[in-house]
């Protein structure tokens, strides 16, 4: 049940702001699924999946990707309405690492109510990685994302680029758009490419289309798309990643999209800012123009920075491939 009550947070992402994504489904004595629900910016998934249980709640079990909240923010503590509801077990697959929200197993465990930490569905805490990140660490969690042929050019020798993947692979860039807090681009790709960078596909859920972050020192045109008032748009006017990175905490950005440039991105890598990298690999190949990636300063092969692969999918001709750095790098 801990599956599909993902599957329910997954359904959040881009929605909840600042808040996690959270799943719950409501299962009875008898083994049938009676609610179910997800956070979405307004009532907490347990209260969702509380009210669609309604009466039939009493005696039963509880489902929830994270542990039920124990304070009072916009909403009440979902603690008070998993205990009035009647609800006599609850399984959860993460524990809230938020100071301010945690305690709810125990405040459960008070009321008589059984409670169990089950970890081991790890797809949970991954599918909420950019929010735990942002607990964890005090800063959102970055992915570059790379469109690039297979001997890893982003741009011909005249610096033509579109397209280099297919649509079914700009789709699935647009989905992870709108999942994103914020957008970060500098200067350089703002000016070469004129980009909108707006999640284009019909999105079920209704979501703000994520802030534009432009970071650098050159002047950015009134004509170009990122004035164009569809999202806003924030120009960072510094070369310092300490200024970005507080604008970013102010804003209580989860996960924060880099579409740059090989310039940007490599120094947000060396920075050890890059938390994830997706590349969508076209099978196509350039021989000559402009690499995805710059100078690593790496001067031997022991030194190269070993990467893990974490998911490859094809979307049309074009390869998704999902890296993260290895413990260590």
């Amino acid at each position: 049940m801990l599956k599909r009550a993902n599957e329910l947070a997954c359904l959040g992402l881009g929605l909840t702001g600042s808040n996690p994504i959270v799943g719950a489904v409501v299962v009875s004595a008898a083994g049938k699924i009676i609610g179910e629900g997800f956070h979405k910016s307004g009532p907490h998934a347990e209260v969702v999946a509380l009210e669609q249980a309604a009466n039939l709640a009493i005696g039963s079990t509880l489902y929830a990707t994270l542990e039920p909240c124990n304070h009072h923010g916009k909403t009440g503590p979902c603690t008070e309405a998993i205990i009035k509801a009647g609800i006599s077990k609850v399984v959860y697959a993460v524990s809230d690492p938020n100071a301010l929200a945690s305690g709810g197993a125990l405040a459960l465990s008070a009321a008589g109510i059984e409670v169990v930490l089950n970890s081991e569905v790890p797809e949970v805490a991954y599918s909420n990685r950019a929010w735990l990140h942002k607990i964890r660490t005090g800063r959102p969690y970055f992915i570059w994302k790379i469109a690039t042929t297979l001997d890893g050019k982003t741009a011909a020798i005249d610096g033509s680029s579109k397209w280099i993947t297919g649509p079914e692979s700009r789709a699935e860039v647009s989905k992870i758009r709108s999942e994103s807090n914020a957008i970060l681009i500098g200067t350089g790709t703002a000016l070469t490419d004129n980009p909108n960078l707006i999640p284009r596909e019909v999105i079920e859920q209704k979501r703000a289309n994520p802030i534009r972050i432009v970071m650098g020192l050159r002047d950015v045109p009134a004509t170009f798309n990122l004035h164009n008032g569809e999202a806003e748009t924030v120009f960072v006017h510094s070369q310092d990643f300490a200024d970005l990175l507080k604008f970013c905490q102010e804003r209580e950005f989860n996960q924060v999209l880099v579409e740059s440039g090989s310039e940007l991105g490599t120094a947000l890598l060396k920075a050890g800012l890059i938390d994830e990298i997706v590349i969508f690999q076209a099978p196509s190949l350039l021989g000559s123009g402009q690499s995805f990636i710059g100078d690593l300063g790496i001067k031997s092969i022991e030194e190269k920075l070993n990467l893990v692969i974490r998911d490859v999918a094809q979307f049309g001709n074009d390869l998704k491939i999902t890296l993260t750095k290895e413990m260590g790098n």
